[in-house]
């Protein structure tokens, strides 16, 4: 396993109020661990202790078996990191941004213009960021955290803010660092997000993890197993029904539209990652 977390809590005030409590979960290599929770659930909070901005109060972080504790700042060259709100340098250009991150690693970085243009920015290229717009902040965060070729990124809604085209290209971009052998930490309260990049998503709430799986699993163990089905009746009016197939009666009803050539559509019905985490805590992720 590529990290390993052990009984986590923290307590911002000390005075045992803990916005994380007993977390543990592991991260295989070139795996996307997405990270579901509704805003001050504790995602970030657990994030931030991963990459070491919190300080290790209570529990294990350990990477290949390695506490957090002992690693030395060259770790911190393989480690990329998009955060949900931009912290850009406003007076600097696009690119002037990105060098001059690239220039706080050790050893090989990415081309500025090239991940510039990955992300949609390069005719803004020299634009100051102060001037970017929301969406353009965003990415040119996510564009930063990819300039030291990291063997590990937390990014921290990295769709947040962005058009439907553009979200596409972040999450193709995300994808592509998979493949490449990326170890990806997706915090995110956007389930869509969460079911479509995920391997695995865990569900956290009030500092607690509830439930951890694939998406698929999850799906499979929470959700009914039902179908919707559209038919004309014999006046040729559009009509709906839903069906479970597990009861008896259900399956015939379906055998005999389907004899009777009726059926328009039909669609199968599942639980989403939001159904199943209101299920499971009472609260939803927005």
């Amino acid at each position: 396993m590529y990290i390993q977390v052990d009984h986590l809590y923290h307590d911002y005030g000390g005075n045992g109020q803990y916005a994380v409590k007993d977390v543990s979960f592991r991260l295989d290599e070139g795996e996307i661990l997405g990270f579901l929770g509704p805003s001050g659930a504790g995602k970030s909070t657990v994030q931030n202790i991963l990459i070491g901005l919190l300080p290790l109060q209570k529990g294990q972080v350990a990477y290949r078996e390695r506490s957090i504790r002992d690693m030395s700042p060259d770790f911190f060259n393989q480690v990329g990191v998009s955060f949900e709100h931009p912290n850009l340098y406003g007076k600097l250009s696009g690119y002037e941004n990105l060098r001059f991150y690239a220039g706080l690693f050790r050893g090989p970085t990415e081309d500025p213009l090239r991940l510039l243009d990955m992300v949609g920015l390069k005719d803004s290229a020299h634009k100051r960021a102060s001037a970017y717009s929301k969406g353009m902040k965003q990415r040119l965060v996510f564009a930063r955290a990819l300039i030291n070729k990291p063997k590990i990124l937390f990014l921290d809604e990295p769709t947040s803010g962005l058009d439907p085209a553009t979200a596409a290209r972040i999450k193709d971009l995300i994808l592509k660092k998979k493949q490449e052998g990326c170890t990806i930490f997706l915090t995110t309260h956007n389930m869509a997000i969460a079911d479509e990049l995920s391997d695995r998503v865990a569900f956290i709430n009030e500092g607690e993890l509830v439930e951890m799986d694939a998406p698929r699993n999850l799906k499979l163990k929470y959700g009914e197993k039902s179908l919707r089905v559209e038919y004309m009746d014999e006046e040729g009016t559009l009509l709906q029904e839903t069906l479970f197939i597990h009861e008896p009666e259900d399956r015939k009803r379906l055998q005999r539209l389907l004899d009777e050539s009726r059926i328009q559509t039909i669609h199968s019905q599942e639980a989403t990652l939001e159904q199943i985490f209101i299920g499971l805590t009472g609260r939803g992720l927005s």
